[in-house]
């Protein structure tokens, strides 16, 4: 009775095994390489595929120097829902179109005229709401490891702030699981 119970235990743990493994995997969790490097940006994202052509997430965003200067250089905080559609004949990658929403913050400097002979420099700090659109291609090993480049560009609606439009993009690197 013994040899039955365990055979029987056995038999049901490898088929739950061996189940599990032919799930595709529903759940990504990425880093924008591009973002940390290029713009010191901590920039971060979970990705829950819906189906084989597609899926949902939010990235978000924090600047680790209020310093640098470039693209987009006054942001200092970001999440970023979105909704993505692959087309391609691989599970849940290839080519893709994103749309986006963006709440976002940060700081605008503004330059104030007093009369004299200085000009003051004046701190503001705002928070907008853009929507945007994203393309890209996103490639994922037997493993797991997920490799994404993608570009995109939204507009402010709340007109908080000078920036009229913000960009998304960016190289990631990750991994997907059950």
């Amino acid at each position: 009775m013994k040899n039955i119970t365990l055979s029987a235990l056995f038999f049901i743990i490898s088929i739950s095994l061996f189940a599990q493994e032919n799930e595709p995997k529903q759940n990504e969790l990425k880093i924008n390489m591009s973002n940390l490097i290029g713009f010191k940006w901590l920039d971060f994202g979970y990705e829950r595929i819906l189906n084989e052509e597609s899926s949902i997430g939010v990235g978000t965003l924090f600047s680790l120097d209020n310093e640098s200067e470039g693209l987009d250089e006054y942001r200092t905080f970001s999440i970023t829902p979105y909704y993505r559609q692959f087309f391609s004949n691989k599970y849940a990658q290839g080519f893709f179109v994103e749309a986006f929403t963006m709440l976002h913050s940060g700081n605008d400097y503004n330059y104030y005229s007093n009369l004299g002979p200085y000009d003051t420099l004046v701190e503001e700090k705002y928070t907008d709401f853009a929507v945007g659109i994203s393309v890209g291609g996103k490639w994922v090993t037997k493993r797991g490891f997920v490799a994404e480049v993608y570009a995109g560009i939204g507009r402010d609606l709340l007109n908080q702030s000078d920036i009229e439009v913000v960009g998304r993009g960016g190289v990631s690197i990750g991994y997907r699981f059950q």
